[in-house]
């Protein structure tokens, strides 16, 4: 099943759940090790500089796309509720806050519903980067479900 991908307002929310436990889920996605095979649109890889899970810890890493075209990326951690959630400010050096993302993990027996929020200054903004952030998440959150596969 594809995840739940869709524009509301000003935010993008994407909505999967995986045939896996929380922790396991928490771990893929705040382990520098495991984040770098699976983060990004079908074709990324990843360069992890520094990612300190806590309020306040900062997590750098650069996307290199498919066309050569490297991404430098800056997470600023917020709240950090282990293994449920995840509050952080998404940009990079030049611009740290160009969304807030809630990122909530809940139990569902001995699975894992993830629930991403991606918030957006304004609805203009979300529509300047709707076209390629929603096939980019749905890819994504399809890329977890792969590596947490092999599990």
């Amino acid at each position: 099943m594809k995840a739940e991908v869709s524009v509301v307002g000003k935010e993008i929310i994407g909505i999967k759940t995986f045939d896996a436990p929380r922790e396991l889920v928490w771990s893929a996605w705040t382990d520098p090790k495991q984040v770098a095979i699976w983060w990004g649109p079908n074709g990324f890889t990843n360069t992890i500089h520094e990612m300190s899970v806590k309020p306040g810890g900062i997590w750098r890493f650069t996307m290199h796309g498919p066309d050569g075209v490297d991404y430098p990326n800056r997470v600023e951690f917020i709240e950090v509720v282990k293994p449920e959630k995840l509050v952080y400010d998404h940009g990079d050096d030049s611009n740290p806050k160009q969304f807030h993302v809630i990122v909530r993990f809940e139990e569902e027996g001995s699975k894992t519903k993830l629930t991403m929020r991606t918030i957006f200054s304004s609805e203009d903004d979300v529509k300047k980067v709707a076209d390629y952030a929603l096939d980019g998440l749905r890819e994504t959150l399809g890329r977890l479900r792969e590596f947490l596969e092999k599990k």
